[in-house]
């Protein structure tokens, strides 16, 4: 094992997968002569030279469309949006292009593109450059949304992205490219659909994914000094959804606390709550509790913007409401 920058453990899968197979290039805002927004794409222009390492103009609408019709003629395009929010004009090609070349042609094209960069809250960036987009995109067939919390998942996860032939949604995080963690030395993979119960516990099942999850760990080493014992799980993948480990969990726990980054309605926390009722509720002791954030655009001001994400306070609060509930 050894430490990397969340940054660093997505240039690694990229890098490998560049050199194991000729197909794999990269395009996007910045990511050639200025290694990336975020220094993701560090040195990778100068081992793959500028045709596999693209400069594109401001334009996500447009290259966009460029990788759906380069991975219909063989080719594996990663794409880096400076931020999700902008690709909010490339939607059209993702959802209706990407998502959908598959059924509409009768199962002849497949889709193998990574759609990858920024996503959520990153601090005082505004409504416009703060939002989430796990539940917007994992709303559509023919799509996988993952999203990793941690360098080992992110280097796992990216490297079977762009070996997937169906276009695969990557949404990491600003507040996160300068995380430290360890990864495996070697090759490794990390399976599309699959959670990971990242602490054992027997009272309450917390669910959540991304950056926020940070925020569910802190909430789980409080509440065990007072007696509760949370599991948590990272979900990693948001479409695919791996149902059965969460639901095994709920079995256990008896309780389910799912915590996410977004806004409330139509969110991923509410599809849990269906599929908790519809396949646990002989084993529920407690309704299932939602932490999310504030159902309104994202503010600047700082008091405004800790008051609208889930924290520590709020988590613990509801995991105490799932033990207390009458």
């Amino acid at each position: 094992m050894r430490e990397v920058q969340f940054r660093e453990a997505l240039n690694e899968a990229m890098s490998e997968e560049m050199r194991a197979d000729k197909n794999v290039f990269l395009m996007g805002e910045e990511v050639a002569e200025y290694n990336g927004a975020y220094k993701v794409s560090q040195g990778m222009l100068a081992e793959f030279g500028p045709e596999r390492v693209i400069d594109t103009p401001i334009a996500e609408l447009g290259f966009a469309g460029i990788a759906v019709g380069a991975s219909m003629n063989g080719l594996r395009p990663i794409v880096e949006f400076m931020t999700w929010n902008f690709a909010i004009l490339a939607a059209d090609q993702i959802i209706n292009s990407a998502a959908k070349m598959l059924q509409m042609s009768g199962g002849q094209y497949h889709c193998p593109i990574v759609f990858r960069g920024g996503n959520g809250t990153a601090g005082q960036l505004g409504a416009t450059h703060s939002q989430s987009f796990e539940a917007f995109y994992a709303h559509v067939p023919g799509l996988k949304v993952l999203t990793p919390s941690n360098p080992e998942d992110a280097k796992g996860l990216l490297k079977s992205a762009i070996r997937d032939n169906d276009p695969v949604v990557f949404l990491e995080s600003e507040k996160m490219y300068g995380d430290k963690g360890m990864i495996p030395d070697g090759e490794y993979l990390i399976p599309i659909g699959k959670a990971a119960v990242k602490r054992k516990g027997t009272d309450v099942t917390i669910v959540s994914f991304g950056k926020i999850i940070k925020e569910a760990y802190a909430a789980a080493d409080e509440l065990a000094k007072e007696g509760i014992e949370c599991e948590v799980i990272d979900l990693r993948t948001i479409r695919p959804i791996d149902y059965d480990t969460i639901i095994e969990s709920v079995k256990k726990t008896n309780r389910c606390v799912v915590v996410e980054e977004s806004w409330p309605l139509a969110s991923i926390a509410s599809e849990l709550a269906y599929w908790i009722q519809r396949y646990a509720f002989d084993f529920m002791d407690a309704p299932v509790y939602r932490v999310m954030q504030s159902d309104t655009p994202f503010a600047f001001a700082k008091p405004l913007i800790e008051e609208a994400l889930p924290n520590v306070k709020r988590i613990m609060d509801a995991v105490k409401a799932s033990m207390y509930v009458a």
